[in-house]
């Protein structure tokens, strides 16, 4: 039986009126179990709150209704030790070397100069970033500021790595090479991963288990298993069984995707159509 890692019970969230409208019920109920140590993506449409669900895992949201809990603490509010995020947005700082990036987060812990040496150093050779230790934001590629992001992230050593969009500036071959370098990642450190992605073949390739959400309120209508084995990586998408799995997830999510362009549509005046 797999050893439960993270938790939510009956999460929801509501916004409320603002400019004259209703309250908007943006999220849930939502229900999902998180095993130590596996890779779960979340796809869904656009608006159905995919984002705000990570937020609220992350403890950077306070949800409307229900429970998280975190290796069996209650997570409300605040980001708990052990949990790190890296979102869409280039989050290094340009003013900072590579080296810089990844250290500040423990410099601001306060973690010991000889800890962050080794920590850095093996995380930089891990990313394959040593070429480029002394260099600035700027003098980096886009999926090489991505690694530094995630360089950031990985060295203080989160379980459980929360991935908002992380390739989606990125272009497809890079996008695929990117995820061979998370897989990576994952192997070596064991820890749990929850990715939120739009890319359906991203999601299939990464994960074990793909979820489907529907269109606002967004909650799962479907879990997909995808039984890849630990050492896969992008081949998987020449295997005859890729191609079933992002039909099912597409052929879900197609549906959902309609309800939320259709009410998108309903929203703009008779006019702006003509």
């Amino acid at each position: 039986m797999s050893v439960s890692h993270a938790e939510l019970r009956e999460v929801s969230k509501v916004f409320p009126a603002a400019g004259g409208q209703g309250d908007v019920h943006a999220l849930g109920p939502i229900d999902l179990n998180l095993a130590k140590g596996e890779v779960i993506a979340v796809v869904g449409p656009s608006g159905c709150g995919k984002t705000t669900l990570l937020e609220i895992l992350a403890g950077l949201a306070v949800p409307s209704g229900g429970s998280i809990s975190f290796e069996g603490r209650p997570v409300r509010g605040e980001v708990p030790d052990g949990i790190g995020v890296v979102f869409q947005e280039d989050a290094s700082l340009p003013w900072l070397t590579v080296w810089d990036n990844i250290s500040f987060g423990l410099r601001r812990a306060g973690i010991g100069a000889a800890e962050i040496k080794r920590r850095v150093d093996d995380v930089i050779s891990f990313m394959g970033l040593e070429d480029f230790a002394r260099a600035y934001p700027a003098q980096l590629s886009g999926g090489m500021r991505q690694r530094v992001c995630i360089a950031r992230t990985l060295v203080l050593e989160p379980r459980l790595i929360l991935l908002d969009e992380p390739f989606g500036a990125l272009d497809q071959q890079t996008r695929l090479l990117m995820g061979d370098e998370l897989l990576r990642l994952w192997r070596k450190t064991g820890a749990t991963i929850f990715l939120i992605t739009h890319a359906i073949d991203e999601a299939v390739m990464l994960a074990d288990r793909v979820a489907v959400m529907s269109a606002r309120p967004g909650c799962f209508i479907d879990l997909v298993k995808t039984e890849w084995g630990r050492d896969r990586d992008s081949r998987v998408v020449a295997d005859g069984r890729f191609g079933a799995l992002t039909g099912r997830v597409w052929t879900r999510l197609r549906e959902e995707s309609l309800k939320s362009v259709g009410r998108s549509i309903n929203r703009v005046p008779a006019a702006a159509l003509s």
